[in-house]
């Protein structure tokens, strides 16, 4: 019967157009101000028709419960209000958002690692994460944000206090009726416990694809073949699309081998080498059916100074990789003219 059921899901997403209704979307990074249709215009010419909008709450260290969010210290576009002001801005130029919560340790500490050191503060830390929560589920309902994601990249924090996400999961629910996704990093979604309570397998996808300074395609192409698999197999378990919460590259040599790299090391810059790399995640995903889109990480609201070619981090902006990722979607635009 559940093989039945399978086919029947997996027919349904064959006929219903997925190959050209994707989620071509972008990461749209808070600042300290309003953004203005200026900002927004350069998104509309990258052919995106979503974007992932991330007002932040903040902890000190990775044993502190203490979560402060929608302060008047923090950026404006990391603040409700400047999230309010975002998704307004994006919906007015027909771009769809998934507002996208997320929390910023101290020195850019790995939230995965966040561990309480007693009951008490795994009690506390679950209180302010539900206040976090569930204040942005509130935004996402009266703005009718498209998609909601409940969190990212908290592995130890899930695996320790699965009871909690569940009834998170639910208290959401009550508050916003859009689809639900969760942001996994990549080396943590196959151990999620809640996908089945989800819309979306939401993956963080930093895999490590090649140990070359500048793969080939085909080093590329087989390095995501054991990858693919296992994403294709959890697709089909849960019967849920694959969604990339986030993917994308840095513009340095070896930009494969760890593409979770935040550091500020000096690697050259090799914007060749970002292209390549996203022009195959292209290659090897938009076009299966079990898989709904991504969001590339990350797009800055002031295009004109962002990236750039002497620029060895994230954003595509001003380097070869956004012309890949405009060309794309643009092409899927066609595809789906109505999306």
């Amino acid at each position: 019967m559940k093989q039945f059921a399978f086919l029947l899901w997996f027919a349904l997403l064959s006929c219903s157009g997925q190959k050209g209704d994707k989620i071509n979307g972008i990461s749209f990074v808070g600042s300290r101000e309003e953004v203005l249709q200026a900002h927004v215009n350069p998104v509309l010419d990258i052919h995106a028709n979503y974007a992932a909008v991330m007002p932040f709450g903040f902890i000190r260290d990775l044993q502190s419960p203490e979560l402060v969010f929608d302060t008047e210290r923090q950026w404006y576009g990391e603040t409700k209000q400047g999230a309010k002001q975002y998704i307004g801005m994006l919906h007015k130029n027909g771009i769809k958002v998934m507002l996208k919560p997320q929390i910023w340790i101290w020195r850019g500490a790995f939230t995965g690692d966040m561990v309480m050191q007693s009951e008490t503060d795994w009690k506390a830390l679950e209180s302010a994460y539900a206040k976090f929560i569930l204040a942005y589920a509130e935004l996402a309902q009266e703005t009718q944000c498209d998609m909601y994601c409940i969190g990212t990249e908290l592995e130890e924090f899930v695996k320790n206090r699965p009871q909690f996400w569940q009834d998170l999961i639910i208290q959401v629910k009550h508050i916003y009726k859009g689809k639900l996704t969760y942001a996994a990093n990549w080396d943590e979604y196959t151990r999620t416990p809640f996908w089945d309570q989800l819309d979306f397998i939401g993956v963080d996808a930093y895999f490590p694809l090649s140990e070359h300074r500048e793969p080939s395609q085909e080093q590329l192409r087989s390095g995501w073949q054991p990858w693919k698999k296992q994403l294709k197999a959890l697709s089909e378990k849960f019967e849920k699309p694959i969604l990339f919460t986030e993917f994308g590259y840095r513009s340095m040599d070896y930009t494969g081998k760890k593409p979770w790299l935040v550091d500020r090391n000096q690697m050259e810059v090799n914007l060749e080498a970002q292209a390549e790399a996203t022009q195959m995640i292209f290659d090897e995903f938009w076009d299966e059916d079990w898989f709904a889109g991504g969001f590339v990480w990350k797009w800055f609201i002031h295009h004109d100074r962002a990236g750039g070619h002497a620029d060895n981090r994230f954003t595509p902006q001003n380097k070869p990789a956004e012309s890949v990722i405009r060309k794309h979607y643009a092409r899927i635009k066609k595809l789906n003219p109505q999306g």
